[in-house]
């Protein structure tokens, strides 16, 4: 029997037996006399797609019909029918269609998982998997009976709708995996808002959990990536329902978009360096997530950092302005009042559509309403798909979940009260002519300053790159490092010239952004701010740590760049970021479940082990906390930030600073009072979340409470029992009292080892740490983290 492993986005072919080798099929169709069993395959006459069985990890003994591409490696999983009701792969399963033209999922035990009711009975009946990845039942005539287009699971490939017709109640939804490898239906969702035909919506359970922008332009979305252009369109009538569409220009490479395990939407793109390229990817940032500021403020996303603003005309209602804002002058009906136009939003929620109205109609329809309180209005005129050639929307109570985007097109009109205006007319003619001269000066002194800098720029950019490299080798001292060297310029261009819509993060140390390099390599590049407290020693010291350190949970340098005062570092590109927004935020938090957590925790011990013991040099991370782990694709983590880190030679194992670095809270009270650390300061850090309260419910046989509920159901109590052990034996006091992390990456992978009880910690203890000393003449630098408990 042929097993083939896949996940979400990848499988691993398990050989076939070779006398079965002969009774594989691989023609396109499926008729009453040629049934599909394990180890057969139907493969489209392009060969573009393939059809069979597959399990989704290595040691499942489940199996699930699907359909994947045929000529990717790893064979990418775009349509899972029995996902809920996987078969035994002992139970020989076969899908065939019946004397009664049904097409049936059975299993010699007699159950049927999945199956198509068929109206027609003819013998003439077959299933055909076409080039476009649809499978589809026909008729003998060639008509559509069923097809799988209509019914898609996690992904839409090009050609695939979305119904949403609210006079027959049929509602579809594109549904993710529960999980990496589990085809099951998870918890989000995406489908078109059954109380609007204009917006598309992500739930979470029965919850939103993002709503993309109303379409605009014609109700037609998409973009131009690589000279292939990506099409997202609403179409249909209000009596016929409406569809959600996504397509491609021909002669595209392989596209797909799908609905991943945590809520992340992303239009993906095959290259020509065999592998899968994010095009377009929903949330970007924290301003996507629904209500993410409160009623009648906005999100701005137009600035360095998403910001919860308040409306024109409204004031925060509370110190917390995500909370929401309230008028500064109430609306009073009959009582004149005025729009004030606010250009490049992401309109609000819950709307009112009324048809065939002009713009002045519409402005008129909500003035004349007192209940109104904003309208948007768009032509839609050049779309023969939407019946209605307008779109008048208005809003008659809270304006929730806006944003303003700085690539938006569409306008909101907020009505506002009048306020009495003081008119001076003597003191408008004096500032008005003053303020023209001064605006014309400033312009002449601006055009003149760039003009100079430009001179300059084209002057130095070729030999200050240069002087860069050479001054950056002489700091590193010769050292022979694998990495690249890459130009300013170059990455000035894969950054948008450093653009806010590249940022994915910013710190004390500077800003992060998001690029492309050569080979179209996704990369996270780390610019040093000016003022950063991380100087050149640390810069130096982080290059040659990570360039000369290669663990898989250890982030990886690609490259540097230094050119005059700009110093910047070239990391790959991991898309869930740090561990800290999903530990301190409500919304993602319940994302790791426990079996993530555990795996997260094991690679975070995993990689200390190799930096304290199986690395050439012993390394000290000294600043290890939630926002310096960071996650890939598949949640593997990996330690960043080793700017303050410290290398022992030899037999030396300890050492002694006047130099305290780190963040309080994460830093063992050895260190804290006298800067001494060693490999146990890290040991202290990989522990520190369950400190002294830990210690309380553990020694009142309560252990269990510290069981978050967003993984309660999910978890293994044993586990979690042993990591908190673990976890309070890395946190004693005394640094004799730790283990090494040799014994703690034992400890939680061997569930019959014996676990030492923990003493109980002392908020400060009694300084008994003798070393050979290495003193620095320099300040502290200690950040503090705050954070949100949970």
């Amino acid at each position: 029997m042929k097993k083939t492993v896949f996940t979400a986005t990848s499988c691993i072919p398990i050989l076939i037996l070779p006398f079965l080798s002969s009774l594989c099929q691989s023609d396109d169709q499926l008729t009453h006399a040629k049934p599909l069993s394990a180890g057969d395959t139907l493969i489209s006459k392009g060969r573009d797609f393939a059809l069979g069985f597959f399990s989704p990890n290595s040691s499942s003994t489940s199996l699930y019909l699907g359909i994947w591409y045929h000529n990717i490696p790893g064979h990418t999983v775009v349509w899972t029918a029995n996902r809920d009701n996987p078969i035994a792969a002992t139970s020989s399963p076969m899908l065939a269609i019946t004397n009664s033209s049904d097409l049936v999922l059975s299993d010699s035990q007699g159950g049927s998982p999945w199956a198509v009711k068929n109206n027609i009975s003819s013998m003439g009946v077959v299933a055909v998997l076409l080039d476009t990845g649809n499978f589809v039942l026909q008729s003998p005539n060639g008509t559509s009976i069923w097809q799988s287009f209509d019914h898609p699971t996690d992904t839409i490939l090009p050609g695939t709708r979305i119904y949403l017709s609210q006079k027959a109640r049929v509602v579809r939804r594109l549904i993710a995996w529960k999980g990496p490898t589990d085809p099951s239906t998870g918890d989000f969702s995406l489908g078109l808002d059954p109380n609007s035909n204009l917006q598309l919506v992500i739930w979470h359970r029965t919850m939103p959990y993002l709503r993309l922008n109303i379409l605009d332009d014609a109700s037609v979305g998409g973009g131009i990536y690589k000279n292939t252009i990506f099409y997202e369109a609403i179409a249909g009538t209000s009596r016929d329902g409406f569809y959600y569409e996504f397509s491609v220009s021909d002669g595209s490479p392989y596209a797909r978009l799908m609905l991943d395990h945590m809520g992340a939407l992303r239009t993906l793109s095959w290259n020509n360096h065999s592998s899968w390229t994010t095009v377009f990817e929903h949330p970007a940032s924290s301003c996507d997530l629904y209500g993410s500021c409160g009623p009648f403020s906005y999100c701005d996303n137009t600035g360095a950092a998403a910001t919860c603003r308040c409306l024109d005309g409204f004031e925060s209602a509370g110190l917390n302005i995500s909370r929401g804002c309230r008028r500064t002058k109430q609306l009073e009906c009959g009582k004149q009042s005025h729009f004030v136009t606010l250009p490049k939003m992401k309109l609000p929620d819950k709307f009112l559509h009324v048809l065939n109205r002009s713009f002045h109609e519409c402005t008129t329809e909500c003035s004349n309403n007192c209940s109104c309180t904003a309208y948007a209005y768009t032509n839609l005129s050049s779309n023969g798909a939407m019946a209605d050639q307008s779109r008048c929307l208005l809003w008659t109570g809270e304006l929730v979940d806006t944003g303003k985007y700085s690539n938006y097109n569409d306008n909101l009109h907020l009505r506002l009260a009048n306020s009495p205006v003081r008119k001076n007319i003597k003191l408008v003619k004096i500032v008005v002519p003053t303020m023209a001269c001064v605006l014309i000066l400033a312009c002449l002194l601006v055009g003149i300053f760039k003009y100079r800098a430009s001179k300059r720029k084209k002057r130095n950019i070729n030999n200050g790159s240069m002087l860069g490299y050479l001054s950056f080798s002489n700091e590193i001292g010769g050292e022979h490092l694998d990495f690249s060297f890459v130009s300013f310029e170059d990455i000035a261009t894969a950054t948008d010239n450093f653009s806010e819509s590249k940022q994915i993060g910013s710190g004390g140390f500077g800003k992060v952004y998001k690029g492309i390099l050569q080979g179209d390599n996704e990369v996270a590049i780390k610019r040093l701010s000016k003022g950063s407290a991380q100087g050149i020693e640390e810069f130096r010291n982080e290059i040659i740590l990570i360039a000369k350190l290669q663990h898989k949970n250890l982030v990886r340098l690609l490259g540097c760049c230094i050119f005059g005062d700009e110093r910047l570092l070239i990391y790959e590109y991991l898309p869930n970021k740090s561990l800290d927004a999903f530990l301190f935020d409500d919304r993602r938090q319940y994302v790791l479940d426990w079996p993530t957590r555990f795996q997260i925790i094991k690679g975070v011990a995993r990689g200390l082990l190799y930096l304290h013991q199986d690395s050439r040099l012993t390394v000290i991370h000294r600043d290890l906390k939630p926002s310096n782990i960071l996650l890939d694709s598949e949640m593997t983590p990996k330690i960043s930030d080793f700017g303050m880190a410290r290398v022992f030679g030899g037999n030396k194992q300890e050492a002694k600073t006047t130099r305290v670095v780190g963040t309080y809270g994460y830093m063992s009270p050895e260190y804290v009072m006298g800067g001494a650390f060693s490999v146990k300061s890290d040991t202290y850090s990989f522990g520190v979340l369950l400190l002294e309260i830990a210690w309380r419910l553990w020694a009142d046989g309560k252990a269990t409470e510290l069981v978050h509920s967003s993984f309660a159901e999910n978890c293994s109590l044993n586990e979690v029992l042993r990591c908190i052990q673990v976890g309070l034996l890395c946190v004693q006091d005394r640094p004799d009292d730790r283990p090494l992390m040799s014994s703690v990456t034992f400890m939680m992978e061997n569930e019959s080892a014996s676990l030492p009880a923990p003493k109980q910690p002392a908020y400060v203890g009694l300084q008994n740490f003798e070393s050979e000393e290495s003193r620095e003449n320099s300040v502290n630098t200690v950040s503090i983290t705050a954070v949100e408990g949970r």
